[in-house]
């Protein structure tokens, strides 16, 4: 698995300005965006009851060690409103490494491949989209099979290809 994979939602104010903001900072903060994935809307994971997701996942290019990265992604969370309350709860927005180029990592705060990738069909659609045939360096299997056998059936919607591109 070739690349930084950075998973971006929102369900909280306006949605698509919110990834757009994230998509700046990330840039401005963390390193190069190289490519993002289309935009999809989900229905909330975990806890139901709230509005539905948009969700995209970015690749990005940074000399940032795996730690320092997901400093720098908390901070764009905090600086952009998010307040941690509720786990999968609301959220103005969410940024979730997915993976790191072929590192394995597994601290306390830190979990690298991401644990849930292969039961999430809003985080594997839009991997697919991106790199369909990569590996994931845990599992053995392409993100196309991931999403083949992925236990998850909720509907995964395109809602834009223009947000963020």
């Amino acid at each position: 698995m070739q690349g930084i994979y950075i998973l971006l939602g929102t369900n909280l104010g306006d949605r698509e300005e919110n990834l757009l903001q994230a998509r700046r900072l990330i840039g401005q903060r963390v390193g190069k965006v190289l490519r993002s994935s289309n935009v999809y809307a989900t229905a909330a994971w975990g806890i139901t009851e709230q509005p539905d997701f948009l969700n995209q996942v970015v690749i990005v290019e940074t000399a940032m060690s795996p730690n320092d990265l997901l400093k720098a992604l908390l901070q764009i969370e905090q600086d952009m409103g998010r307040v941690r309350i509720v786990k999968w709860g609301e959220r103005i927005i969410d940024l979730d490494v997915l993976y790191y180029h072929d590192t394995i990592l597994d601290t306390q705060d830190l979990k690298i491949p991401h644990v849930g990738i292969a039961e999430r069909r809003f985080t594997l659609v839009p991997l697919v989209e991106l790199s369909a045939d990569a590996i994931h360096p845990v599992l053995g299997k392409s993100q196309r099979q991931l999403l083949a056998e992925c236990p998850d059936v909720s509907e995964v919607k395109l809602f834009s290809s223009a947000v963020g591109r």
